[in-house]
């Protein structure tokens, strides 16, 4: 399912670091921010959450609710955080959805239905799911 600009956002209920929400419920009347990560501790996701919770009170001047999303499960999601606040010298401050069965993203069609744990991108800057390679810096 393709979302397009004025369709209703598909609603939920799932787990987060800040206990389980329903998606329509938890977003009131404010403006929502949802974006995905594909893993924990990820180096790029890791410096965008910790930036988004830096800039958080200006989402709040806004009426803008910011919450993330990720397949791994929240103990997880709450050993990322701790790193989060050492390494972006920022703490969460708002909650990240445990994904661990994809539903959620699935409905927002945010995973590629080819995609796997692991994957590279290849000389055209596409990912390649076909040949997972290892490799070293």
């Amino acid at each position: 399912m393709a979302l397009r600009l004025g369709d209703v956002a598909p609603d939920f209920t799932a787990e987060t670091t800040e206990g389980q929400i329903n998606f329509h419920e938890w977003l009131g009347n404010s403006w929502g921010v949802l974006f995905s990560h594909p893993k924990d501790f990820t180096p790029v996701c890791t410096t965008e959450l910790g930036e988004c919770a830096r800039l958080k009170p200006e989402f709040d001047r806004r009426n803008v609710k910011v919450i993330g999303l990720s397949v791994d499960p929240t103990d997880s999601h709450t050993r990322w955080a701790e790193d989060i606040r050492e390494t972006q010298g920022s703490a969460l401050n708002f909650p990240v959805i445990a994904d661990p069965d994809h539903k959620v993203a699935e409905r927002y069609d945010m995973i590629h239905p080819e995609i796997s744990d692991v994957f590279t991108v290849n000389g055209n800057r596409q990912r390649d799911l076909k040949q997972p390679r290892l490799f070293s810096l």
